[in-house]
Formats: structure tokens, C-alpha cells, sequence
């Protein structure tokens, strides 16, 4: 028996000030507890028109999870460092790392930015950073809808990316008057983020519009699922988060994710000491370019 996905729970996503200052807007996108969540912590869209060459962001560490950042506009960083618009990159924080996000002159972008856990057992692991450029980036098109997968496997096409934790992310656009089946697994936290348009989900049909965050229900069964997309009178630029849950709890402070207080308590100490190296530091073997 064929299992359905249904969406069960929206979320709008209000406009807040972010940290860089004027012409930076962020959305929360992710609401709720992370036992509802798991395996994703937090995703950020942030808009940035920065019109000024005052220096914004800085150096800053992470560590026991993984920041997974998606360019949808402009670019960001600088050199071999250079994120720009359709690239993603994933960071494996883990035992800690630090790195800089400075921008130094006026630029428009727009980038979407998840913390994803690790499991238990690799919540330290020797940090890493993965790079897809938009040419790389395995892709779908045909009539009606396009299909850009970052991570995991989806529609007959797998992306390079390495991953911890199963993780499906992928960027669709689907044309009007269009419907499709995705086939995820079943037992999958899974969400859509509606970036413009609106889509319809499911059997029943319920619309998700720009902005909004629709929850799928999940299910204890490891097969896999269908979930039933539809376009109506416009068309739809959403993208599409799935991952398995991963059942560990986890301690949230500032940049650090830990098992205990304990843990943050020791990943402050470490930053502090200096322990902790930054990115550009890493050796060959923790940099992977797709």
C-alpha cells in the first residue's frame, strides 16, 4: 500500500532585522521543538542590501553540527572561498571550527543557511567543508518542472555531497497548471519553503504560499513515500528538505550544539584558548569540491 505524504503544519515566516546591520532581513523558517524537528536545527533566509562598504560579520566558530548553506542570489566570501549564486556549501562543524563571513562592500544577495545535526557518534568528528558550484549541481529538467538536488537522492539522481545524516535538499521549480510525485522515504522529516508562487500539497491540496513553511506527517515505515504536488494558476520556486531523524537529545547555545551543558560550557573554553583553527587551515583531505 502506497503511503501519501499530507502537510500537517504552516508557519509564515515573519521579517526581522538581522545582524548586519540596514538592508539586512532574516526569516526564521524553522519553528517548533527539535524533537519535532530532528534532524534540523534552525534554517535562516537572509536578504541582504547592504549599501555601504562598512565591514559586516566577521570570524566566528561552530561546532557538533553542520551549517548547510544554500546561494540563491549575489555571492559571498572571497578567492577559493567564494560562495556564489546556485552553490551550496556544507560545513561539517564538529570538533569546532571557525570561520569568517565578512562582507566588506555593497552587495545584494540572498542565501539560506540550515544547521543540521550530526548523530551522536560523529557529534565531534574532525570538521570538514564540502563545496558544489552550480555547474555541478545534478539536475532534472523537463516540461513543467526543474529539479536542482544539493544532497541525497531524488527522482533518479543523486548528488555527490557526503552526509552524516541522510539529508534529501533539493531546489524545484514547477511551471503552471503542472503536478508531480516525489518519492522520499516515509519516516523522513520533511518540509518545503515556498521562495515564490504557490504550490498545492498532497491529495487534499493544501496551498503553501511565499514564505510559508509547510511540515510533512511521517511515518515509522522505511519504505517509501509519494508526495503529490500541484501548480495552479501560477507557477512555484520552493525548495525541499528531508532528512532522517536521528532521536538524540541536544543542547543549543549560541554557535554551539553539544549533548550536555558540559559540552558547551568545554566548546567555550576551547574557542577561547584558541583550540579551535579556522576553515582556511583545514588540510586538503577535509576540503571536498564538487
Amino acid at each position: 500500500m502506497s503511503i501519501n505524504r499530507r502537510l500537517i503544519r504552516t508557519y509564515t515566516s515573519p521579517d526581522q532585522p538581522g545582524f548586519m546591520g540596514p538592508g539586512h532581513t532574516a526569516r526564521a523558517v524553522i519553528q517548533g521543538g527539535f524533537s519535532e524537528t530532528d534532524p534540523f536545527i534552525l534554517l535562516m533566509d537572509d536578504v541582504l542590501d547592504k549599501k555601504d562598504n562598512k565591514p559586516a560579520g566577521g570570524p566566528h566558530p561552530h561546532a557538533g553540527f553542520e551549517t548547510v548553506t544554500l546561494m540563491l542570489e549575489g555571492e559571498i566570501g572571497d578567492g577559493e572561498h567564494t560562495i556564489k549564486a546556485g552553490d551550496l556549501q556544507m560545513m561539517t562543524a564538529g570538533s569546532g571550527i571557525v570561520h569568517t563571513e565578512t562582507i566588506t562592500k555593497k552587495a545584494k544577495m540572498r542565501l539560506l543557511q540550515l544547521w543540521l545535526t550530526l548523530p551522536k557518534k560523529d557529534r565531534w568528528i574532525t570538521p570538514r567543508v564540502q563545496d558544489i558550484s552550480h555547474d555541478h549541481v545534478p539536475a532534472i529538467k523537463e516540461k513543467g518542472m526543474d529539479i536542482r538536488l544539493y544532497s541525497g537522492s531524488l527522482s533518479g539522481i543523486s548528488s555527490p555531497i557526503q552526509n552524516y545524516v541522510p539529508v534529501t535538499i533539493a531546489e524545484i521549480n514547477m511551471q503552471p497548471d503542472f503536478s508531480t510525485v516525489l518519492q522520499i522515504p516515509a519516516n523522513h522529516t520533511t518540509f518545503l519553503y515556498v521562495l515564490e508562487g504557490k504550490i498545492l500539497v498532497g491529495e487534499d491540496k493544501k496551498p503553501l504560499s511565499q514564505h510559508q513553511t509547510g511540515w510533512l506527517d511521517k511515518t515509522d515505515d522505511e519504505t517509501e513515500s509519494n508526495l503529490i504536488l500541484t501548480t495552479e494558476g501560477s507557477g512555484a520556486h520552493f525548495v525541499l528538505y528531508s532528512g532522517q531523524p536521528q532521536g538524540d537529545h541536544i543542547v543549543s547555545h549560541g554557535p554551539f550544539i553539544g549533548d550536555t551543558q558540559e559540552d558547551i560550557i568545554r566548546l567555550y573554553q576551547d574557542y577561547r584558548s584558541g583550540k579551535m583553527k579556522h576553515i582556511s587551515t583545514a588540510s586538503g583531505d577535509q576540503k571536498l569540491v564538487w
